[in-house]
């Protein structure tokens, strides 16, 4: 069992622990010195995946307004002219 538990993770369980303790700390330091917080992490993701999310329906928005748009020339040009290559 403790050679399954040592693959898993790397390394002795002791050894593991010594390095994400330090590796804690060094993020943990650059954060601070940063201003972020596990909160400003997680309400920036989440404005990010909302503002994300209304811009794209804009976005959307305009090409449907461009496809109108285009539709207006495009449809009745392309009836023309299958109506004068109807005859041949």
């Amino acid at each position: 069992m403790s050679d399954q538990v040592n693959r898993f993770l790397g390394d002795s369980l002791g050894r593991t622990l010594i390095k994400l303790v330090v590796v804690s700390l060094i993020v943990g330091f650059v954060m601070t010195v940063f201003g972020l917080t596990p909160w400003n992490i997680i309400y920036g993701f989440r404005d990010f995946v909302l503002d994300l999310w209304h811009r794209g329906f804009s976005a959307l928005g305009r090409v449907g307004d461009y496809l109108l748009l285009g539709a207006t020339i495009v449809i009745p040009i392309f009836i023309i002219l299958r109506l004068f290559s109807f005859n041949r």
